[in-house]
């Protein structure tokens, strides 16, 4: 039978749906997303004690921000899920009858991440979208409550649904690259949240000048409502979250069809 992309979308499709870590992943990732979106719509205050215990919001919150302060715990849930789809088939030997099956293996690299995507962007959006929603009822009478058809806020959810799906997508190209799970979920943690606080050691010019293209930073501002000053444009943050994810996966391309497995 003919190798297809077709065919072997088809077959990665049923791998990812039949392995039990993808419902259980998956399921979580929109579960923290609307938790703490909720939580913290009902226990925002304006007037919260600076000595007291840490809550929600701030100088500078809105609704949006409060519906999505599950992304960073859903990030990582959907980047593990996007490392255990490739790079778990090395730690099994999966991958070898995978290649067996396809020999030209890039289709393989190009389907895990088409399988992953668009799954992470519908239920990410949805989670996101549900996460204000519930959140709403908490914020009335609040001056930074707002309604979905309020400016930006259908983009700034949305957003977060698309930085998300790239995130699983980074995770796939992770896994590749390194072809161990516990190291790409390292650097997967390294990059989105380590690197941010270890930049903040750089001389102020140098930081104030590279940290908006990290990964995270760059990221986060396709689905911050408010521009903050030094900050992309959602639009300048989806090129540069999404060229990072591109050369990811030109380096996973690289050594995948390079390489022996």
């Amino acid at each position: 039978m003919k190798v297809t992309g077709a065919r072997v979308l088809r077959s990665e499709w049923a791998k990812f749906w039949s392995l039990r870590s993808s419902w259980i992943t998956l399921g979580v990732a929109v579960f923290l997303l609307i938790l703490f979106g909720t939580v913290a719509g009902y226990t925002y205050s304006p007037d919260a004690d600076p000595m007291g215990p840490p809550r929600p919001g701030g100088a500078g919150a809105d609704a949006v921000s409060l519906a999505l302060t599950g992304v960073t715990f859903a990030s990582l849930a959907v980047g593990v899920l996007g490392v255990l789809l490739s790079a778990g088939e090395y730690s099994t030997g999966m991958i070898r009858s995978t290649l067996a099956a396809v020999p030209r293996r890039l289709p393989v690299l190009w389907s895990k991440a088409v399988v992953i995507g668009p799954v992470v962007l519908l239920l990410a959006t949805a989670g996101a979208l549900a996460a204000f929603q519930l959140g709403a009822p908490g914020l009335d009478g609040e001056k930074i409550a707002l309604s979905l058809g309020d400016d930006g806020v259908l983009r700034s959810l949305a957003g977060a649904g698309v930085y998300l799906a790239l995130v699983a997508v980074f995770g796939v190209a992770l896994g590749v690259l390194l072809r161990s799970s516990a190291g790409a979920i390292a650097v997967l943690v390294g990059i989105l949240l380590v690197l941010p606080g270890l930049a903040s050691l750089l001389p102020d010019s140098w930081y104030e000048t590279l940290s908006p293209y990290f990964p995270g930073n760059a990221g986060s501002s396709l689905y911050a409502l408010q521009e903050s000053s030094g900050a992309l444009s959602p639009g300048a943050g989806l090129a540069v979250f999404a060229g990072w994810v591109a050369v990811t996966l030109a380096g996973a391309a690289f050594r995948l069809r390079g390489t022996d497995v």
